[in-house]
């Protein structure tokens, strides 16, 4: 079974551990190491098991402790181009892909999903494993088919509630601020994240909202506008409730085969930059889709 240990989420850092059969990655490292590595603790966390650290884009609250806990943990740092060039992580093992392609870390088979967000390069991901899909999808101004359709494959989503219009309308932030925070290349917001779910209703999924802001948003407001839309009970509806908060829920696989992969164009050999970690795809392996999600 899969774990999914969420220590952060929100505009002051975040992160995630997914775990399972004894290895691990990190999605985002937005607070500083000593802190993550605290919070791991809590959780039960066994850092020894943690394979790479995946990045979805350059800005502060996702990166702020990645070059040192890749260092500490002597553990590369997987992100596109883009990002790894737009940020200051200092000297780590860096292994690029680009977002056409699907690879692999220990049981993790990963499909970075393209966002719309202020950002270089940023991207979601579909993590799947043979007992387990889940869709991670933050900072994000819309949901694209790709995003929908693995919101809909997924046996768990934690997905962006970032904030409530009224709220953001009526709060202390700036026209300019709620515009960027509004617009295409922004955030979403409760009810546009609730009609997406909806869309991609699955009674056996499970869905953890994050990314929700301290000043323009609630749990409770996020839950709930959620919980009205989609019809799933509110208590069904997870999300950190305050800074320093921590979650760990299991994600359960739906009886089915393990999707296959749909071969690609083989991307040149310069993608790697490094060996890659164990368990990770060759260049020859890259750029490969899990059926069920459609191609870039």
């Amino acid at each position: 079974m899969m774990e999914v240990h969420v220590l952060a989420s929100g505009s002051d850092g975040n992160c995630t551990v997914v775990e399972c059969d004894g290895e691990a990655v990190v999605v985002d490292a937005g607070l500083s190491c000593r802190t993550l590595m605290s919070y791991m603790d809590r959780e039960g966390v066994d850092s020894k098991m943690i394979k790479a650290i995946l990045v979805t884009h350059e800005h502060a609250d996702h990166v702020k402790g990645v070059g040192p806990m890749a260092r500490r943990l002597n553990v590369p740092v997987m992100c596109t181009l883009g990002t790894f060039q737009s940020s200051q992580m200092g000297a780590v093992e860096y292994i690029p892909y680009d977002l056409r392609d699907c690879f692999s870390v220990g049981p993790f088979r990963v499909v970075p999903l393209p966002t719309y967000h202020d950002a270089a390069e940023p991207n979601a991901f579909f993590i799947e494993t043979d007992k387990g899909k889940l869709a991670m999808v933050t900072d994000t101004g819309k949901f694209d088919y790709r995003i929908e359709h693995a919101l809909k494959s997924c046996d768990a989503a934690v997905v962006e509630a970032n904030y409530d219009l009224e709220m953001l309308h009526n709060g202390p932030y700036p026209p300019s601020l709620q515009r960027r925070i509004e617009g295409d290349h922004g955030h979403m917001w409760n009810r546009d994240t609730g009609m997406a779910l909806k869309r991609t209703m699955s009674d056996a999924r499970k869905i953890f909202l994050a990314h929700l802001s301290r000043t323009n948003n609630e749990p409770d407001v996020a839950r709930e506008t959620v919980a009205d839309i989609t019809g799933v009970r509110r208590l069904k509806i997870d999300c950190l409730e305050f800074q320093g908060d921590t979650r760990t829920f299991k994600v359960k696989g739906r009886r089915r085969p393990p999707s296959r992969c749909l071969s690609g164009p083989r991307p040149s050999s310069s993608a790697w930059s490094r060996r890659p970690p164990s368990g990770a795809c060759s260049p020859s392996q890259a750029r490969r889709t899990p059926a069920g999600l459609p191609a870039p």
